[in-house]
């Protein structure tokens, strides 16, 4: 599956204003096309009442499945995270950064509101599981959190923009 193919079936999906249940033929399928897709970090899939599953792929490129959280909205959603990329020079190389991406298509929100102080900025030291960013999707406000510390080196997307599914919101350097 091409990298525009998943696009538009994230599209897709968040259009549908639910899914029933999530069977476990359907998670099967989800960790296949995860397997067959180097290029996508995690899948989620919501059901009714905050059901649902979420299929991420690991630093070591291993599938795992979780359950989605049942919780009322805003509802947090953790941001999936690329493998750092190798060294190409023994030990002159720059520190290589790993990046933050939008797990959804919607708006970026760095604050809570307009005015209010950022989430992060560059500079900013960073825990996993800290609160990036704000992804607005369908009315609700998704809080994208850390997967990994570090340091934020890049804030790849402007306050109140439109983000597609994958796109780079924050480049982190883990030995910051």
């Amino acid at each position: 599956m091409t990298v525009d193919e998943m696009r538009d079936l994230a599209r897709l999906l968040q259009a549908v204003p639910g899914i029933k249940s999530v069977d476990l033929g359907d998670v099967r399928r989800l960790v296949k096309l995860l397997r067959d897709s180097p290029e996508v970090g995690s899948i989620e899939v919501k059901g009714w009442f905050g059901t649902g599953v979420v299929v991420t792929r690991a630093g070591s490129g291993a599938v795992s499945v979780n359950p989605a959280p049942a919780v009322a909205p805003p509802a947090p959603h953790a941001a999936s995270a690329s493998a750092p990329a190798p060294a190409s020079a023994p030990s002159a190389a720059p520190t290589a950064l790993n990046e933050i991406t939008s797990p959804m298509v919607g708006n970026f929100y760095r604050a809570t509101e307009p005015g209010a102080e950022p989430y992060v900025s560059v500079g900013t030291r960073l825990t996993a599981g800290q609160t990036v960013c704000i992804i607005e999707a369908m009315k609700i406000m998704n809080e994208i959190e850390a997967e990994l510390s570090g340091v934020i080196r890049e804030v790849c997307v402007e306050d109140a923009q439109p983000v597609e599914y994958g796109q780079v919101l924050f480049r982190v350097d883990p030995n910051g």
